[in-house]
C-alpha cells in the first residue's frame, strides 16, 4: 500500500479526487466513519448550514467562545488563504505535517472503499473524514463548528451527531442540485435537523421558515427563529463594522459592534449570540456579557467585505449569488455612498451572473470583468457581454485587477471592490497580500 511522504503529494492526491465530482449521499461517509471508529460521534459539534452567512456566523461564534476561554475547532470551505485553513483550531490552520498524517490515516480506507459497490470517495468526503478524525483523535477541542459544503441533507458533514444545529439563510444557489424554489432549498438545508436536537435559524422568508419549522416538529427538535424571538435597532456603523442593539429573550445587548463590515453581519452576529446563549442555557459553557461584546468585535473572516489596501481602498467580498450581491449593494450604500466604486468581477459558469451583473451596475462607476484559472470559471468576455454599463472592460488575466488598482492609487474618490467567486477572491487576495 502506498502512503505519502510529503505534504504536497498528500494534497495533490486529495485534489485528484475532484475528478469524481459532487456526489450527494451519505453511504460512503458512513462507511468511512465506521472504518475510522466513528470520530463524528466523539466530538461536541455545532452544525451550520445556509445559503450565505455560514462562515461569518461560525467566525462570530468561534470568536465569542474563544473570548470565554474555550478551545474551538472549525471545519469550513472553500479556503481563502491556504488549503490548511479548512481545518483550524482557534482560528489557526493545522500544520502541513498534520494534514500529511491525516491523509495517510484515511487513504487506506479510501482505497478500500473505491473497490466496493459504493464507489469512489469525492474530494470533499475525504476532507470531511480528515476533519472528523482530527478533532476526535488528534486535537480534542471544547467545541467543533462544522460548516456544510453544499445543501445539508446529503452533505458529507451530515453524518455528524451535533449538540446544536443552525441554518443561517435560504437563497438561490446550487439550484441544479438543491431545487428551484426556496421551499425545496430549505428542505435540503433542513436535512441537518436531528431528532431532539435544537435548531436555531435566521431564515426570514415565511415559506422557507415554514419548511424548517415543520421539519423540526417532525424531529421533535426545538426551533428558535431569530426574527421571531429577537429585535434589532440599527445604529450608525463604525469604520470597521456595524453597530446595533440586540434584544434576545434572555438579554439586551446595547451597541454591539461587529469586526466585519456588511449590513448582513448584524444578522450573522445575532445568530451567533443566540447559539452562544443556547449553549450556555444547556450547560455546555458559561460566558460573561463583556466576552460576547469582545468576541463579536474581534471576529475576522477573510474575503467578506475585507479591506486589503488603503490607497486606493480595496475591499474583497465573495458575493457569489444574487442574495450575496443584494447585501453587498446595501453595504456599499450604507458605508461608501460618497465614493466612486470601481468593481472587478468574476464568476463561475453555474452561477446566475446574468442576474448579478445588472444588480452590481447600480453601484458601479466602472466594471472590469476577468476570468481566472479554475475549471468552472466563466470567460471574461461572456461576463462582459452581460453588462450594459457604459464604462466597462474585460481581460481573462486576473493580474489586470492589480493594474487597475495601481492606476487608481492617486484618486481620493475611488474605491475598488473585488467581488464574485470566492476562488477568484482568494487568488486576488494572495496577489495583494502575498
Amino acid at each position: 500500500m502506498t502512503l505519502f511522504t510529503t505534504y504536497p503529494e498528500a494534497i495533490e492526491w486529495i485534489h485528484s479526487r475532484l475528478a469524481f465530482g459532487v456526489k450527494p449521499g451519505l453511504e460512503r461517509m458512513k462507511w468511512l466513519m465506521n472504518r475510522l471508529s466513528h470520530p463524528e460521534q466523539r466530538i461536541k459539534a455545532v452544525h451550520v448550514a445556509g445559503t450565505n452567512g455560514k462562515g461569518s456566523t461560525i467566525a462570530f461564534t468561534r470568536s465569542v467562545l474563544q473570548a470565554a476561554g474555550y478551545s474551538v475547532g472549525t471545519f469550513t470551505s472553500p479556503f481563502i488563504l491556504t488549503f490548511n485553513e479548512r481545518i483550524s483550531v482557534n482560528g489557526t490552520p493545522i500544520q502541513d505535517e498534520e494534514w500529511l498524517s491525516l491523509v495517510n490515516k484515511v487513504k487506506p480506507f479510501v482505497d478500500e472503499l473505491d473497490q466496493t459497490e459504493l464507489g469512489a470517495a469525492t474530494e470533499f468526503e475525504i476532507i470531511t473524514a480528515c476533519a472528523f478524525a482530527y478533532f476526535a483523535d488528534v486535537q480534542q477541542v471544547d467545541f467543533v463548528l462544522l460548516e456544510t459544503g453544499l445543501g445539508g441533507r446529503l452533505d458529507s458533514t451530515n453524518v455528524a451527531v451535533p449538540i446544536l444545529t443552525a441554518i443561517t439563510s435560504i437563497g438561490h444557489d446550487h439550484m441544479a442540485i438543491l431545487g428551484d424554489t426556496l421551499e425545496q432549498i430549505a428542505s435540503e438545508k433542513a436535512g441537518i435537523i436531528k431528532d431532539g436536537i435544537p435548531m436555531i435559524t435566521a431564515v426570514h422568508q415565511r415559506e422557507a421558515l415554514a419548511v424548517i419549522q415543520n421539519t423540526a416538529k417532525e424531529k421533535n427538535a426545538a426551533c428558535i427563529s431569530l426574527y421571531d424571538t429577537c429585535t434589532f435597532e440599527h445604529e450608525q456603523p463604525t469604520e470597521a463594522g456595524e453597530r446595533f442593539t440586540l434584544r434576545t429573550p434572555k438579554r439586551q445587548y446595547p451597541q454591539l459592534e461587529t469586526g466585519l463590515i456588511g449590513t448582513h453581519q448584524r444578522q450573522n452576529a445575532s445568530l451567533a449570540v443566540l447559539l452562544i446563549e443556547w449553549l450556555e442555557q444547556e450547560g455546555y459553557m458559561s460566558v460573561k456579557e463583556e466576552q460576547v461584546y469582545e468576541g463579536i468585535r474581534q471576529a475576522v473572516w477573510a474575503g467578506r467585505f475585507e479591506k486589503v489596501k488603503d490607497h486606493p481602498p480595496v475591499y474583497l467580498d465573495g458575493a457569489h449569488n444574487e442574495e450575496g450581491i443584494t447585501r453587498l449593494i446595501e453595504t456599499v450604500q450604507a458605508h461608501f455612498s460618497s465614493k466612486q466604486v470601481h468593481v472587478c468581477f468574476s464568476a463561475l459558469k453555474d452561477k446566475p451572473y446574468k442576474q448579478m451583473i445588472p444588480q452590481l451596475e447600480t453601484i458601479s462607476s466602472s466594471i472590469h470583468f476577468v476570468s481566472f484559472d479554475f475549471p468552472r470559471a466563466e470567460s471574461a468576455e461572456k461576463l462582459y457581454t452581460c453588462s450594459h454599463l457604459e464604462t466597462k472592460s474585460y481581460d481573462d488575466d486576473p493580474a489586470t485587477v492589480l493594474e487597475l488598482i495601481q492606476n487608481r492609487s492617486d484618486d481620493p474618490s475611488a474605491m475598488i471592490l473585488v467581488t464574485g467567486s470566492l476562488y477568484f477572491i482568494s487568488e486576488i487576495r494572495n496577489h495583494i497580500l502575498g
